[in-house]
């Protein structure tokens, strides 16, 4: 297989000036990235763009019309 550029730099380095490089790099022993959990309301809105309105919308006046004639 190939030895990307990057790898190739590092092995310069280490023949050239004795440097490990790699033992240069930070390690955090911790996710640097955020993560957040949805909200109650987030996942409400998701599966109302997920699904087609139109769908909604008919079952919406569906239960309208049942509800009229119960009354």
């Amino acid at each position: 297989m190939a030895i990307s550029k990057a790898k190739k730099k590092r092995l310069k380095m280490m023949r050239q000036h004795g440097k490990d490089v790699t033992m240069l790099r930070g390690q955090s022993y911790f996710s640097t990235h955020e993560r957040k959990t949805k909200t109650k309301l987030e996942t409400l809105e998701k599966g109302f763009k997920k699904h087609k309105r139109h769908f909604r919308e008919e079952q919406d006046q569906q239960m309208e019309m049942s509800f009229m004639f119960f009354i």
